[in-house]
C-alpha cells in the first residue's frame, strides 16, 4: 500500500505537471468500480482548472474551481501519466483524466482504492479527512508527546492508527521503530520522554529520506512517471523475515502486531 512518502512523491510530481491546467475530458473505463464508488459521473469537472493538489495522510485531493476529487490508492492503486502506462496495465484501468497537456490514468490491480467527488466547500466536512489524526510530517513534538503518552496499546499499533497519526503504514513503522531502537511491542504510555523524542525525530528523518528517494517499491508501486522508488534499498528490517539484524547480526523476529506482520530485533529494540 502506498504510504506517506509514496503519496507525497505522487503529489509533488502531479503538482509539477498538472497544476493550473483545465480538465478537458474524463473517460470512465471500469464503470462497475466507479459506480460502486459513486463516481460514475465526473463530467461536471470538465472545463474546470485544477487549482491545488493536497495530501492528507495517505489521501490525495484534487481541488478544481468548484469541486474536488479525493483518491485513496488502497493496496495497489496508481496514478500514471498515459504515455508511461504499460500495455499490461490496461486491464486494470479504472479511468483517465484528460488535461490540456497531460492525460492521467488511474489503475488498480486489486481494486481496494477509493475515489470520491465532492463540492469544494465540503472539504473540511469530509469524514475521510475529519477522522484523520495529525499528519506524520506535520505533527510537532509536543503534539506527538501528548498522543503517545495516552496510548495503552503497542507502539506499532499506535503508529498505524490513522486516527492518531496519519500517513504511516507497515513499511515505515517497522523501519522507524528499528532505527529508533524501540520495541514494537512496547506500549505507548510505557515510553519515557527520551524515547518519545527519539521516536519523533527518527520518524521525521525516515519520512524525509524516503520522500527524497521517491518512496519504496516493494511490490507494485510506481510513480506517475513510471519510475520505482529507491528507499527499499535502505530498508533495514521490513520484509527481511528470517534474516540477520544489520546491527547485532542475530536473527530478526517476525510477529503479528495489530494484525500486521512485523519484523524487528528483540536485542536492538527494547
Amino acid at each position: 500500500m502506498p504510504e506517506l512518502p509514496e503519496v507525497e512523491t505522487i503529489r509533488r510530481i502531479l503538482v509539477k505537471n498538472l497544476l493550473s491546467q483545465k480538465l478537458t475530458g474524463v473517460k470512465i473505463v471500469n464503470k462497475k468500480f466507479c459506480k460502486k464508488q459513486g463516481v460514475e459521473e465526473l463530467s461536471s469537472l470538465t472545463g474546470q482548472k485544477l487549482q491545488k493538489i493536497l495530501r492528507k495522510g495517505k489521501y490525495l485531493i484534487f481541488l478544481f474551481e468548484t469541486e474536488g476529487v479525493l483518491f485513496h490508492l488502497g493496496l495497489t492503486g496508481a496514478l500514471i501519466f498515459w504515455e508511461k502506462l504499460e500495455v499490461k496495465s490496461y486491464k486494470h484501468l479504472i479511468l483517465v483524466l484528460e488535461f490540456e497537456r497531460k492525460k492521467l490514468a488511474y489503475i488498480d490491480i486489486r481494486k481496494f482504492g477509493r475515489i470520491k467527488k465532492f463540492k469544494k466547500e465540503e472539504i473540511d466536512r469530509l469524514p475521510e479527512i475529519i477522522n484523520l489524526g495529525k499528519d506524520a510530517l506535520e505533527v510537532d513534538l509536543e503534539e506527538f508527546q501528548e498522543i503517545i503518552k495516552k496510548q495503552k496499546t503497542a507502539i506499532k499499533s499506535v503508529l498505524l492508527n490513522q486516527k492518531l497519526i496519519s500517513g504511516l503504514g507497515n513499511i515505515y513503522t517497522d523501519e522507524i521503530l528499528f532505527r529508533a531502537g524501540i520495541s514494537p511491542l512496547k506500549k505507548g504510555n510505557e515510553l519515557n520522554p527520551e524515547e518519545v523524542e527519539r521516536l519523533f525525530k527518527t520518524m521525521k528523518e525516515v519520512l524525509k529520506e524516503a520522500i527524497k528517494l521517491r518512496g519504496s517499491s516493494v511490490r507494485d508501486y510506481i510513480d506517475p512517471e513510471g519510475r520505482k522508488g529507491e528507499f527499499q534499498k535502505r530498508h533495514m528490517v521490513y520484509g527481511k523475515k528470517g534474516e540477520l539484524c544489520p546491527k547485532c547480526k542475530r536473527p530478526l523476529v517476525y510477529k503479528k502486531i495489530a494484525q500486521r506482520g512485523t519484523t524487528f530485533c528483540p536485542h536492538c529494540q527494547i
